[in-house]
């Protein structure tokens, strides 16, 4: 396998210390955090922040493995730069919908990298339709978009049973930035990953639809 690119690698490594810290200082962790009252009060700075805070060590792990497996090949397609803006679009729009959907619920809170690893996957399952993943609960060879679909299906669940401090809703908006934020930078996949493409789409609008809050 080749080498883990340089700057997947520093994001790795920001997010264990910075989610070490908060494991290990509480006040650190409630300052950091996505908390809908403080937010709407004028502290934007927790949209980023609060996408290197982990609840729990098992939390980290999954999104730090996914980021590992994935970014790879999207920073290969891509190149370094465009993949950063990637991975902070699909973070900072992931909050934002996050921000959106929890609007009226001020005790609101998550933390996690899951919108900007939600978008890295999405991406790279975009770039690289062939691919074949497993589960480890499962251990047969699907094709990608199947394993984004059923990921996406656990993500909209998160958001209905919300109870654990981890940004489920992020998931999904960070999907949604992933996919976008590659049309944008290669255009071709319009042509090249179509049938994936319309099959992510038709999910992301389908899952928007049953799960949209009642206002």
């Amino acid at each position: 396998m080749p080498s883990l690119p340089t700057v997947v690698v520093a994001i790795i490594i920001a997010n264990v210390l910075v989610s070490f810290i908060g494991f290990k200082n509480p006040t650190f962790f409630q300052r950091y955090q996505f908390q809908m009252a403080k937010i709407k009060s004028g502290d934007q700075l927790r949209l980023w922040t609060s996408g290197f805070l982990h609840v729990d060590l098992n939390h980290l792990f999954v999104n730090m493995l996914s980021l590992y497996f994935f970014a790879g090949p999207v920073v290969y397609n891509l190149g370094e730069l465009k993949f950063l803006a990637l991975y902070f679009t699909s973070l900072y729009l992931g909050n934002y919908l996050s921000y959106r959907y929890h609007n009226a619920d001020e005790n609101y809170t998550a933390v996690g990298a899951s919108g900007a690893v939600s978008g890295v996957v999405y991406s790279a399952v975009l770039l690289y339709p062939e691919m074949k993943m497993m589960l480890l609960f499962l251990p047969i060879p699907l094709p990608a978009y199947v394993f984004a679909t059923l990921y996406l299906i656990y993500t909209m669940y998160g958001m209905k049973k919300q109870g654990d401090n981890i940004g489920h809703t992020a998931h999904f908006g960070g999907a949604v930035a992933g996919l976008l934020a590659t049309i944008a930078f290669v255009p071709s996949v319009l042509v090249n990953s179509a049938s994936t493409l319309v099959i992510l789409l038709g999910i992301l609008v389908i899952a928007a639809a049953i799960f949209r809050r009642v206002k």
